[in-house]
C-alpha cells in the first residue's frame, strides 16, 4: 500500500537535472548518468543547508558517514522534506551500528561497453548487407546475373559467419582483458528480481540487471569506470564461445574474398 507520508513529500528539483523523490521503496535521486535509490535501512537523517538537501547515510562506529546531496533545491520545500523523512527515521527500531552503504545502490545510466559495441558491430553489418545488395543491383543492371547467383548465397553466408563470428571473437577477448587487467566483484542477488548489488571498491554498491543467476556472481570491471560491469562466462562456454567466433571470422573472412574473387573472373570472362 503507498505511504500517505511519503506521497506528501515534494520532488526536489536541483542543479544540472537532479531530481530527488520519495516512494515506497525509499528516496531516489536521478542524476543525468545516474540513479541511486535510497532504502530507510540505509539513511541515517536528512539535512538541509540554505537551498541544498545532503542524504547522510549510516556508518559503523568510528567510521565517516557518506553523504550524497542535491543543489539548488527549493528552500522551502527542502525543509519540508527533510522534516517529512526524518520523521519516518525517527519511528526506526534496529542496531544503529549499521554500514548504510549497501543500501545506497547506483545504477549507471550511461552506454556500457557491450552497448557501444553491439551498435558499432549493427552498423557494420548494416553496411556490408547494403555493399551485397548493391553489388547484386550493379550486376543485374549489366545483365551478369551469374554473378547475381552466386552472390546471395556466399555473400549471405559470409555475411552471417561476420556477425557472429566478430562478436565472438572481441566479446572473448574483452572478457579475458578484464579478468586479466581488470577489478572482479561478488555480486549479491538484491531484493528486484534478476537484480544484483556489488561493491565497486570506492564504497560505494552497484546495481544491474542479468537475471536468475544463483544468490551470488562473480562479476568484472575496469578499474577507470566501474559501472561498466561484465558477468564472466563460465570456462567450457568460454572457450567454445571463443573458438566458435574464431571459425566463424575465419569462415567469413574466407568466403567474403572467394565471393570477391568469383564476381571478378565472372566479370572478366563475360
Amino acid at each position: 500500500m503507498p505511504n500517505p507520508a511519503l506521497a506528501a513529500l515534494p520532488t526536489l528539483r536541483g542543479r544540472d537535472g537532479a531530481v530527488l523523490s520519495a516512494d515506497d521503496g525509499g528516496l531516489v535521486l536521478d542524476r543525468p548518468h545516474e540513479q541511486i535509490t535510497f532504502t530507510a535501512d540505509g539513511l541515517s537523517r536528512v539535512r538541509t543547508e540554505g537551498r541544498a538537501v545532503l542524504l547522510q547515510l549510516r556508518a559503523r562506529t568510528g567510521a565517516t558517514p557518506v553523504v550524497h546531496r542535491i543543489d539548488d533545491v527549493d528552500a522551502e520545500a527542502a525543509v519540508r522534506f527533510a522534516e517529512g523523512i526524518n520523521a519516518l527515521l525517527a519511528n526506526r527500531t534496529d542496531d544503529e551500528d549499521v554500514d548504510g552503504a549497501p543500501f545506497a545502490v547506483i545504477r549507471s545510466l550511461r552506454p556500457t561497453w557491450r552497448r557501444i559495441f553491439l551498435r558499432r558491430l549493427l552498423w557494420g553489418v548494416l553496411g556490408y548487407l547494403l555493399a551485397l545488395v548493391a553489388a547484386c543491383a550493379v550486376a543485374g543492371a549489366l545483365g551478369e546475373w551469374d554473378v547475381v547467383i552466386m552472390t546471395v548465397p556466399f555473400g549471405g553466408m559470409s555475411w552471417l559467419a561476420l556477425w557472429f563470428g566478430v562478436y565472438g571473437v572481441v566479446r572473448s577477448r574483452r572478457e579475458r582483458w578484464l579478468l586479466t587487467h581488470g577489478v572482479t566483484a561478488t555480486a549479491t542477488r538484491a531484493t528486484t528480481r534478476g537484480a544484483y548489488v556489488y561493491p565497486d571498491g570506492t564504497g560505494a554498491y552497484r546495481g544491474f540487471v542479468h537475471g536468475e543467476a544463483g544468490p551470488a556472481i562473480t562479476v568484472a570491471f575496469p578499474p577507470d569506470d566501474p559501472a561498466d560491469v561484465l558477468v564472466p562466462s563460465p570456462p567450457l562456454t568460454y572457450l567454445t564461445n571463443n573458438l566458435a567466433g574464431a571459425v566463424l571470422l575465419v569462415c567469413g573472412v574466407a568466403l567474403t574474398l572467394l565471393s570477391a574473387a568469383l564476381a571478378v573472373g565472372l566479370f572478366l570472362d563475360s
